[in-house]
């Protein structure tokens, strides 16, 4: 059984439904057949009804199974509208703004989920990770106790024996762009849970930098040396270690000669980047130069699963992270 197979039969165990706000994309009505004809999820496209049913007939796609709500015409506008003016009033927002902003199927969506009538939400195949993430963070608001809320995906290798059977997690691959050594030690903390959560392994986590053991000195360097060193005083009980070079990270002859007696190096499944940059240039040639599978950009620290996707993604990668979704809201 593969990772994103075993993560669907989890999901199957108890049924939750997901919106899917983009419904006037192709790859996201074919990814809502494959998520109801496969049954681990319930799915709500938001939309005009009628052109989402248009869409889907002139392709061939069957969302027979998948509810479709229309903003501007569903029962729950006005209530939706009062709880976002509500929320925000003290932000300024006018009834008005709510009203116009509730017409948009991101927020509509997040409004369902805010008010317990969904589960999650998955978007991103149209929008960037902010105009996914504001809305997010306005209305649902962060997960109590949060220092930080951030981002990683899930990279399933196909023939590869890094991680675990090939499967890895990569972070802060979409959200904080030049995270401090501060942030970049949360970061480690919750991806290290997150790997748990979702690989069902113990995690070894890697603090990745051009340097391993002060072999290059520098500023970056120093940051990632103060994040493991934070990282390490917060959750003593984590097998983590840096700063590292990927190579060291992953192979184990290479540790034996840069970082000998290290119980990550040479067997690292989490990998934590120092920046956006390296982080989203690397998962991105791990995806396309080894044909791996990318699942997300998953967030962690939000209060209620909304995940983003990459506007490159594939239909499979939207079926993959909707499934994530649904186990992440199952707690």
């Amino acid at each position: 059984m593969t990772f994103i197979e075993g993560i669907k039969e989890k999901a199957k165990s108890n049924l939750k439904t997901i919106v899917l706000p983009e419904a006037n994309d192709i790859r996201v009505l074919e990814a809502a057949a494959i998520v109801e004809e496969e049954g681990f999820a319930k799915i709500v496209l938001v939309g005009e009804e009628e052109k989402i049913k248009e869409l889907a007939k002139e392709n061939n796609i069957n969302i027979s199974s998948a509810k479709i709500i229309n903003p501007a015409k569903s029962e729950k506008y006005e209530e939706y509208s009062n709880s976002l003016f509500e929320i925000r009033k003290s932000k300024g927002m006018t009834e008005e703004d709510a009203k116009k902003l509730m017409l948009d199927p991101v927020y509509y969506g997040m409004m369902m989920v805010k008010l317990e009538e969904a589960d999650g939400l998955v978007s991103g195949a149209l929008h960037s990770t902010a105009d996914t993430l504001r809305p997010a963070l306005q209305i649902i608001k962060t997960e109590p106790g949060t220092k930080l809320v951030s981002a990683f995906f899930l990279m399933c290798v196909p023939d590869c024996e890094y991680g675990e059977n090939g499967t890895l997690l990569f972070a802060d691959c979409g959200l904080n762009v030049n995270p401090t050594a501060e942030e970049m030690s949360e970061i480690a903390i919750s991806s290290a849970k997150s790997f748990e959560k979702f690989v069902g392994k113990e995690s070894k986590v890697a603090m990745l930098s051009f340097s391993t053991y002060g072999s290059a000195k520098g500023e970056l360097v120093d940051k990632v040396v103060e994040a493991t060193k934070l990282a390490r005083e917060k959750a003593p009980s984590l097998k983590l270690d840096g700063e590292m070079q990927l190579d060291a990270a992953l192979i184990p002859e290479v540790a034996e000669l840069k970082a000998k007696g290290s119980e990550v190096a040479g067997h690292a499944n989490t990998l934590i980047f120092p920046d956006l940059q390296s982080g989203n240039i690397g998962y991105k040639l791990v995806h396309r130069f080894a044909k791996a599978t990318a699942y997300g950009p998953i967030c962690q620290g939000v209060a209620k699963p909304v995940n983003d996707l990459s506007r490159g993604c594939n239909v499979e990668d939207i079926v993959g992270v909707v499934a994530i979704t649904a186990l992440q809201a199952q707690g």
